[in-house]
């Protein structure tokens, strides 16, 4: 009996995926005899091995993919493991080629087969699987489909908001919105053949769009994507371009397409944001999207969230419709505002009740105070009235770039023998441990700049001072400075049998006080640099606010029986302090306790 093509392709498909001969044949109907002589006819055996291999590199790919902040060395491994992958196609379909080809001789050898139906066969070799960044030939619907396979309730309706020209979501940590951003993006792209830019404070934050992109085209149809910074696809409605942008990055100036604006509440400069966002969405089709979890009311983006911006409009030209800031209530649905924008807030609650079951509430009431817990994930404003800190001076010091000629993160040593300072500050009850390494200035006055961060979740104290020990073998090491409050102890003892000179820091009214002002002194001189992608160190500087003991003031975040937080403020003054309070060549600081 004759089968057709699709039939031998789907038992090819179903053994090269390791299912047994006769699953196949419950499936397809095709007898067991027929399915061994392809088996062996075709080699397929040897596709299934190649197959693991991809197996192996797509799920390191998704492990990686799936990382909150990802690094530059997470990015650089990414890279490697596509470069493979590419590899291993190639000689896969260079494989299937040769098995096409030399079926397509022994049919004219065997069978009077027509010439056309011969150069057929040695078409489909040439071509082999879908060329590089090629989605022609595929319908809408197969797209929406695809697309809409696995969200959750509150995504679907932003879906069906896509067309407002320009959207503001407020959204809780950790639901998913860069990853469904991209894949909204990706999709329309795909649907409409319309360009589609991703800007973030960070390099690394707007490669996690490309990232995302990527492992959806191979996901949904198996088509590989090539391109840097900016990627054209091919669809039925004429190429669409994929811009990745970073804000001070030189090509954020010609490109032309919707765009989505990632975190924000927590880039600096948010008047020159604004700028690239007019500049890159000014044509009426194109359409703007924000999207950030809060951070205070001084920041620039607040006026366009609250509509004080329209406002200031509205009262030169009364012709306008007065604005009205919906409730907080009516925003959990979804608005759409009479300045033409579409708001939403989305909180932690509204993402589980749209399906999202990623959580457990108790278990995050329990590891954050309840002014983090509404910070984070009931989208509540910082109130920074009593911080020790100011958001500028902070985002300030987040480096949009953090590409430092002498730092490769790749490397054995990544800091050659150049010194540098650790700070560790230990998990108290439920909360994470932190660790940072720091470059001190070059010279007296210069910036310190933080290379690599930890964040370890209920690991026990051996497993972090090991961690500590492991960046003592990468860096010449100056300054380990420890909190031996409590936990920090245990590790305290344990770094020394390796690093003796560690500092011992505990805390104390006085020694918080000068913690705090070391801080303080440094970022207001914008002295220090940190990856703008580390969105969570602001913050815990943020939550670290002044208190009135007595007539003194002192220094809390926070730290109850539920939680210490503000881990990796308080690990980056650990390091910090080793210079002193009063640094050669650096004035006086501009705060007074």
């Amino acid at each position: 009996m004759l089968y057709s093509k699709e039939i031998q392709d789907t038992c090819k498909k179903m053994f090269i995926r390791q299912s047994r001969v006769i699953d196949i044949e419950r499936e397809t109907k095709v007898p067991r005899r027929t399915i061994y002589s392809w088996i062996k006819k075709h080699g397929w055996d040897d596709l299934v091995k190649k197959d693991e291999v991809l197996e192996t590199i797509n799920r390191k790919l998704v492990t990686l993919l799936e990382k909150e902040n990802l690094t530059d060395q997470d990015l650089n491994v990414i890279d490697r493991l596509q470069a493979f992958r590419e590899k291993e196609i190639k000689i896969q379909t260079q494989a299937s080629q040769s098995l096409v080809l030399k079926a397509a001789h022994h049919v004219q050898q065997t069978s009077p087969l027509k010439e056309e139906s011969i150069n057929e066969g040695k078409t489909r070799a040439r071509k082999g699987r879908r060329g590089k960044n090629d989605f022609r030939g595929i319908t809408p619907e197969e797209i929406e489909e695809k697309f809409i396979k696995g969200l959750f309730d509150y995504q679907i309706q932003a879906w069906k908001k896509r067309h407002k020209r320009t959207r503001f979501i407020l959204k809780s940590r950790q639901i998913g919105w860069t990853f469904y951003s991209a894949r909204e993006a990706f999709a329309d792209a795909l649907m409409t053949g319309s360009n589609q830019a991703f800007l973030s404070a960070s390099k690394a934050q707007s490669q996690l769009f490309k990232q995302y992109i990527v492992s959806f085209a191979l996901e949904w149809f198996d088509v590989e994507l090539k391109g840097g910074d900016k990627i054209t696809i091919r669809t039925d409605n004429g190429d669409a371009t994929l811009y990745f942008l970073s804000t001070n990055s030189s090509t954020a100036q010609g490109p032309t397409g919707n765009l989505y604006i990632d975190e924000c509440f927590w880039i600096r400069d948010f008047e020159k944001l604004e700028k690239l966002a007019g500049a890159i969405a000014s044509h009426k089709h194109w359409r703007k999207t924000y999207f950030s979890t809060p951070s205070t009311k001084t920041h620039g983006a607040y006026s366009l969230w609250s509509g004080e911006k329209y406002k200031k409009l509205q009262e030169k030209n009364t012709e306008l419709p007065v604005f009205k800031m919906p409730t907080e209530k009516q925003l959990r649905k979804g608005v759409d505002c009479v300045d033409g924008m579409y708001r939403q807030i989305i909180t932690i609650e509204d993402a589980m009740g749209g399906g999202c079951n990623l959580f457990d509430i108790s278990v995050l009431k329990l590891e954050n105070d309840p002014e983090t817990y509404a910070q984070l994930y009931l989208c509540k404003f910082i109130d920074d009235s009593a911080s020790a800190f100011v958001l500028d001076e902070l985002l300030k010091c987040s480096l949009e770039d953090t590409r430092w000629s002498d730092y490769k993160p790749d490397n054995p040593r990544p800091f050659g023998n150049k010194p540098v300072y650790i700070g560790y500050d230990p998990a108290r009850h439920r909360d994470s441990a932190e660790i940072v390494v720091i470059a001190p200035p070059f010279k007296p006055g210069g910036k310190f700049r933080v290379l690599e961060k930890i964040t370890m979740h209920k690991k026990n104290w051996a497993f972090q001072a090991e961690q500590i020990k492991s960046l003592c073998d990468k860096y010449n090491v100056e300054h380990i400075g420890i909190d031996i409050t409590g936990p920090g102890s245990g590790v305290f003892e344990r770094v020394q049998e390796f690093y003796p000179a560690a500092q011992a820091i505990y805390y104390s009214q006085e020694t918080k006080t000068k913690l705090v002002l070391k801080a303080q002194e440094v970022i207001s001189q914008e002295r220090i640099e940190w990856n703008a992608g580390f969105t969570d160190i602001p913050q815990a500087f943020l939550a670290i606010k002044r208190k009135s003991v007595g007539n003194n003031i002192t220094f809390v975040a926070a730290r109850d029986n539920n939680i210490g937080h503000a881990d990796s403020a308080w690990a980056i003054m650990h390091a910090l302090i080793k210079e002193g309070l009063k640094s050669i060549g650096s004035t006086t600081s501009t705060y007074i306790v």
